[in-house]
């Protein structure tokens, strides 16, 4: 077995990821297809490859670095350039630089698409037109010319245009001009009535009463690959129909007898994992959401579109115009890859019904599927809506890589099979019936020779190499012993002539009706003892599946239990921890409010005293001054006051004026010195009186302060009252928990007891014995005993009568 090659996820990649093939030899023609038990025919999908030459952008930008060297017409040989994952992978050890694959064919650059359709499906274009049914998908990464090869241009056509023109001219004059033979369901036929096909007419026109004769091809959904391709292909015709230069299938002689054919397309497309009708009239505002489709099973395993519009075509015209009126409904936008990128999955279906007279001998269905690209997100740049698509795509392309992958997992191991995801996404859904062999299947990969998306063209190579080892086991002839059954308006078979074939009556019968028809139930040919035994037989089968389907109900109601247990514990432990977290944040933001309060107070109380010091501070030179001049004065005063003291009882003498004089100007000095002082005591009395207010002030700041964290305290031990209610409810739910697992060990061993008691009920003999009643009693009761409160039978032998 190959290693596995582990691939990194990027952004939204979902590249299926499969195991690495290289190396691979060309497998013979005969280990392609062979001949299995019973006629049918075994073969491998075909899976062809096709490369886009360069653009001259890509040319410019020096795209150019031989990465894709194909060797001959059915092996290529991919080298990683420098710069790319794969070759640092390499260079590291992991993985290899050079890689090789082989396909059923090899078309390069310069093939044209006449040439594609000759090798590619004209085989399968033969299957269709002799009644069996066709799939051909397209698969590669964004802008690599899928939908060219798809659809090509008005002047190249693809290989949709070219089928639509093989059928038309394989049916030439035989075409079944009513309309009142029409697809039903997936593989029966439903006759209209007039009112029905006026309808389908008036549907029919309003479609190409909105599409112009001369308008431009649909919109650019081909972008800049088909301007590349043309470059390299010549161009034929530039009209709006599908016109060849000569027929691929000239009409059959054998078929031309009173044989005709309807040929009946639908297109619709998967965007965003919703399918939405193509050919369906917008009658409502582009604003307005697009009514989606559901995809539903027809009882035989096989899946279809539900109200899906299938349109009857009769000229090459009306093709081309559904085409290009489906184009222009499909979802595309730009990438920074490809300026109109297709982000849906388009599919085209044809089904020929094949008439004779009023009946329809057969069905055969040709589906041609446009993928979207897969693409790595960082590297179209996409976001929003872009991306949410990308992510559905890649989605839906991994799961058809795992269906794949299945599938060629079962046919290499058949002992031990795996299950195949098809159901996880519509596209597989709907491809499932192929894939399981009932209709021949191919795929046509498109790459770039870019080296910038070296990688994505990895992932692309690795998934068509696990698509190439798929076995298709397909019956020969499938549809010859069953022929399509034609139904009317409500659904129910259909009387045609006065004839109706009674196995299609009997399919859409149900069991206990077809049970009850007893006295049309030939059983005398029989011996008895054959009917005993095939009626103990039944009896065993059924007391067995009983049994099988009573095991299965425990063992699911012990898994959804253990389920919701689990899912109980798992949410108790996160209620845990979000009362831990709300606990530690309440912590958290009470230190924090404290803390702040602190730091508030302190830088308070420091800004207060930093005005205070500014207001009374004094420098030491005035303060010595200051000082000095007190000293000074005290001295004089003192010298005052022992002058008039010593001259206070003297007598007069010549100089009684000035000694006079002298006294009154020291005692005026000493009042001026008085008055200054007393000013100075008034003005420190008033800066006292101002430091007592702002002391009152601070206290009362203080206060309000206090009442605050007293208000956060209250508030802090309510929270952990609250708290405290919590982890008692937390004690209480786990208490409750306990007795859910005790009680869930209890039925554990109750089921172990009803284990018990059913092994020892099934090796007891499950046939009881009865009286005997007659042959054909015995066998009503064991046959019916499933259904035993069922209403009486209602008889279905009269059949009405539809007119033509």
């Amino acid at each position: 077995m190959s290693p596995v090659v582990s691939l990194t996820q990027e952004d939204m990649d979902l590249q299926p990821v499969d195991m690495d093939l290289t190396n691979v030899a060309p497998e013979s023609p005969s280990s392609q297809q062979t001949e299995v038990a019973g006629g049918a025919e075994q073969q491998a999908m075909r899976v062809y490859l096709r490369v886009r030459p360069f653009s001259r952008e890509e040319h410019s930008d020096k795209e150019d670095q031989d990465c894709v060297v194909i060797e001959n017409s059915q092996t290529v040989t991919l080298n990683a350039p420098k710069g790319s994952a794969t070759m640092k992978s390499s260079e590291k050890g992991i993985g290899m630089s050079i890689h090789k694959f082989t396909f059923s064919k090899i078309f390069g650059p310069e093939m044209m698409q006449s040439e594609l359709f000759e090798d590619t499906v004209k085989s399968q274009m033969s299957d269709f037109l002799e009644g069996k049914n066709a799939l051909i998908f397209s698969y590669g990464v964004t802008n690599a010319g899928k939908t060219y090869t798809i659809q090509g241009t008005p002047r190249d056509p693809g290989i949709l245009p070219r089928v639509l023109d093989a059928t038309f001219h394989y049916i030439g004059s035989h075409m079944y001009e009513c309309m009142d033979l029409k697809p039903y369901l997936r593989n029966d036929a439903q006759y209209l009535d007039p009112d029905q096909v006026k309808q389908e007419r008036s549907a029919k026109a309003a479609i190409f009463a909105s599409v112009k004769e001369d308008c431009d091809p649909p919109r650019a959904s081909f972008g800049s690959e088909s301007s590349m391709y043309s470059a390299r292909a010549g161009s034929s015709s530039s009209s709006s129909s599908f016109s060849y230069d000569q027929p691929m299938f000239a009409s059959n002689p054998t078929e031309s007898g009173s044989s005709q054919f309807a040929l009946w397309v639908a297109f619709f497309e998967i965007y965003n994992e919703y399918v939405y009708d193509l050919l369906q009239p917008s009658l409502c505002p582009k604003s307005k959401k697009r009514a989606a489709l559901r995809v539903c099973d027809d009882g035989g395993g096989s899946a279809y579109v539900k109200d899906l519009r299938w349109i009857n075509i009769q000229t090459p015209g009306e093709a081309f115009k559904l085409l290009q009126f489906g184009n222009k409904n499909r979802s595309a936008a730009a990438t920074k890859m490809n300026h109109s990128s297709s982000r849906s999955h388009s599919i085209f279906t044809i089904k020929l019904l094949k008439i004779d007279g009023s009946t329809v001998e057969r069905i055969s269905e040709f589906s041609l599927c446009d993928l979207a690209g897969s693409e790595r997100c960082n590297k179209t740049k996409t976001f929003g809506e872009r991306l949410k698509e990308a992510g559905n795509i890649n989605n839906s392309l991994l799961i058809l890589g795992k269906c794949l992958t299945g599938l060629r997992n079962n046919q290499t191991d058949r002992v031990k099979s795996s299950y195949i995801p098809f159901r996880e996404s519509k596209l597989t859904k709907l491809f499932q019936t192929f894939f399981l062999g009932k209709g021949s299947t191919s795929m046509i990969v498109n790459i770039n020779q870019c080296a910038s998306t070296y990688d994505e063209t990895l992932h692309v190579m690795k998934f068509s190499a696990v698509a190439k080892q798929v076995v298709q086991v397909i019956p020969d002839k499938p549809l010859r012993s069953h022929a399509p059954c034609l139904v009317g308006r409500d659904g129910k078979p259909l009387v045609r002539n006065c004839r109706i074939n009674s196995q299609d009556l009997e399919s859409y019968l149900s069991e206990d009706e077809l049970l009850d028809e007893e006295d049309e139930a030939d059983m005398s040919m029989l011996p008895q003892n054959e009917l005993v035994n095939m009626i103990e037989s039944l009896r065993t089968k059924l007391l067995a599946e009983r049994r099988k389907n009573l095991v299965q109900e425990m063992e699911i109601r012990k898994e959804m239990g253990d389920a919701m247990l689990q899912q109980l514990m798992e949410s108790e432990e996160h209620r845990s921890r979000e009362l831990e977290e709300l606990k530690e944040s309440y912590q958290e933001r009470l230190e924090n409010t404290f803390d702040m309060y602190k730091d508030a107070i302190k830088d308070h109380a420091y800004q207060c005293a930093m005005k205070d010091l500014e207001d009374d501070y004094v420098p030491f030179d005035e303060f010595v001054a200051e000082e000095e001049k007190v000293e000074v004065l005290k001295r004089k005063v003192l010298e005052l006051e022992t002058l008039m003291a010593n001259n206070g009882g003297g007598t007069c003498g010549p100089t009684e004026d000035q000694s006079c004089q002298t006294p009154s100007k020291a005692t005026e000095a000493a009042d001026e010195q008085y008055k200054r002082l007393l000013k100075e005591k008034c003005a420190i009395e008033r800066m006292c009186d101002d430091k007592q207010e702002l002391i009152l002030s601070l206290e009362k700041r203080l206060k309000e302060l206090s009442q605050t964290l007293k208000n956060v305290r209250d508030g802090y031990l309510e929270k952990s009252a609250d708290l405290d209610g919590l982890q008692w409810k937390h004690d209480e739910q786990t208490q409750c928990m306990e007795d859910i697992l005790q009680q869930n060990v209890k039925k554990d061993g109750e089921i172990a007891s009803l284990k018990a008691e059913l092994a020892k009920l099934t090796q007891k003999s499950p046939v009881q014995a009865k009286p005997k009643r007659g042959l054909f009693a015995n066998l009503r009761e064991a046959v019916t005993s499933p259904h035993k409160g069922t209403p009486s039978r209602t008889s279905r032998r009269t059949v009405k009568t539809v007119p033509k």
